[in-house]
């Protein structure tokens, strides 16, 4: 079918399929299924309340929750009401969360749980425009989200044709979305996405890997984050194939063998530690190992939010359980080039989807144009104005293209660092390299102005315990001997082929791991670097004192 915006597609779905599987998601320790009548039926409902509550085209609808199967029907439903959905962060705090919603003018709000209602409940006195607030939990003050439904289910007969009309007339350049880019400085923008970004990378995703009938999609990556909600949310919708929840990320081995998934996107970090944890296993057996736990029907795991260190990517194809990495960002709804197994090119984010154009700029800068590029900054015209160059956007990010069209990326612009000598460095190269190392779990380069490069290193503990047989715990092995040395070997191994102005010379450990808790990492678990920096600044001064001429 040839839709014009997303909130044609349930509908037609609905239709096409009718009481087959679309939503899987498990709750006290039982899988439950949601049909497609059932999740448009639901869908519709609450569209309907939200129009007779005088929720108007293009009025933007908050949605602040954890992934549920109710985030995915409130979305649409936002969609269908021809509202904008504004999705903040689970994690965020109260105030952060009131910027975006003051900020995007949010007029009605979906909450979870008792937790998110407490947030939104200390700030609400400051959002003026707010009319109403709906929590998919029970809780005493709050409208219910079934009860929500049900008055939808009541208004519909006055409502019906008001929706039918703001479907039909829903054009692909209407907003369908105003995400915040999580800012590492300031305050976060608020990308603008439509209608027909949306949907236009949808379709172009899947043209390059089609799905089959009895595919089903494991998602467990955050909804509100661009990455899950085009690739899972709307990927799944628009191929109609079932959408399985994950309960939680501690949870995913488990759920990968409960749902036995064909199809599943993931970031860097959850490869990395699945290979830590089969690495030390004889190669035949570790690789048994990685394909069970990926399970018997797998087609297609997909690698994006982060860059993919080379050697976990030859690690897993070693073991016959490929990875197809790809590239995007916030602003390109997301997905700019992907690998796939007709064309897949080990160290890089692959080839150009279908409708999309890329170039390099003279000083290496990627740039991209078509379907899938923003239509701007909310409220912000400076910035919106600032990223884009002749008709194309400017990503920030540095690389090649090689003679196959396949990107390469090499580094962001804006993280560039120079030391005191002016030479300059890509961080992320080397970052990349020293987490390949099975004793590394995470890894920071600090050296902007020095005459050399030092890091903030997170070692695997497990790891460094069982092979040194340590039993105390990392608080206090940070400055052990044994532990040092091991570190050090490392990091001299996997930085060997560098120059010296490219070595770590001087590390620190850290006991506890850089986290989205802890605001050091973004959603899609990218290093928040100056937040990292600021936080460590004592312990980096230390790592440079009396040592710099």
């Amino acid at each position: 079918m040839d839709y014009h915006n997303l909130a044609q597609v349930l509908p037609a779905q609905a239709r096409r399929l009718g009481p087959a599987v679309a939503l899987r998601y498990k709750r006290h320790g039982l899988y439950h299924d949601v049909s497609w009548q059932m999740y448009h039926r639901l869908a519709e409902q609450l569209a309907a309340a939200l129009v007779s509550q005088g929720v108007q085209p293009g009025d933007r609808v908050g949605l602040l929750a954890e992934n549920r199967y109710e985030w995915l029907i409130s979305d649409l439903a936002i969609l269908m009401a021809g509202a904008v959905t504004v999705s903040p962060h689970a994690p965020l705090t109260a105030r952060q969360v009131h910027y975006q919603f003051e900020h995007a003018d949010v007029v009605w709000a979906f909450v979870s749980d008792a937790v998110q209602a407490a947030k939104l409940a200390s700030i609400r006195a400051e959002l003026p425009l707010l009319r109403g607030v709906v929590s998919f939990e029970p809780l005493p003050d709050l409208p219910s989200w079934h009860g929500f439904a049900e008055q939808g289910r009541r208004a519909l007969p006055a409502v019906q044709d008001e929706l039918r009309r703001r479907r039909e007339t829903l054009k692909s350049d209407d907003l369908a979305a105003v995400i915040y880019t999580s800012g590492t400085t300031g305050n976060p923008k608020g990308v603008m996405l439509t209608h027909g970004n949306l949907l236009s990378n949808t379709l172009a995703g899947l043209q390059r890997k089609p799905h089959e009938p009895g595919d089903l999609i494991l998602s467990w990556l955050p909804y509100t984050h661009i990455y899950a909600r085009t690739v899972d949310h709307y990927g799944a919708l628009v191929a109609g194939v079932p959408l399985a929840l994950a309960v939680s990320p501690e949870s995913l081995v488990e759920n990968l063998a409960e749902t036995q998934p064909t199809h599943m996107a993931c970031v860097p970090r959850f490869y990395e530690k699945i290979l830590a944890a089969v690495a030390p296993l004889p190669l035949e057996e570790s690789g048994k190992r990685l394909r069970a736990i990926f399970g018997p029907r797998r087609k297609w795991l997909s690698s994006g939010g982060a860059a993919l260190p080379v050697g976990v990517a030859q690690a897993f194809a070693e073991r016959s359980v490929p990875i197809y990495q790809g590239y995007g960002l916030t602003e390109t709804s997301p997905v700019i080039s992907f690998n796939t197994p007709e064309a897949n090119r080990l160290g890089s984010v692959g080839q150009a989807v279908p409708g999309v154009e890329i170039r390099i700029a003279e000083d290496g800068e990627i740039l991209t144009r078509g379907p899938h590029v923003m239509k701007g900054y909310w409220k912000d015209p400076q910035a919106t104005a600032a990223v884009f160059r002749d008709g194309w956007f400017c990503t920030g990010d540095l690389g090649y293209l090689d003679a196959d069209g396949f990107l390469f990326i090499t580094g962001r612009k804006k993280e560039m660092m120079a030391l005191s000598n002016g030479k300059k460095i890509a961080p992320s190269n080397l970052e990349g390299l020293l987490v390949q190392s099975p004793f590394i779990d995470q890894a920071l380069i600090v050296g902007e102005g020095r005459n050399y490069l030092s890091a903030l290193i997170v070692p695997a503990w497990p790891v460094v315990q069982q092979q040194l047989q340590l039993r105390e715990p990392p608080a206090n092995l940070v400055e052990h001997p044994a532990v040092q040395a091991l570190i050090r070997a490392e990091c001299d191994k996997a930085l060997r082929d560098f120059s010296p102005m490219e070595q770590v010379r001087k590390f620190a450990l850290l006991a506890t791991p850089f986290s989205v808790e802890s605001d050091e990492m973004t959603v899609s678990l990218k290093l928040r670097r100056s937040v990292i920096l600021q936080r460590h600044a004592a312990l980096v001064e230390q790592l440079y004192r009396g040592e710099e001429t």
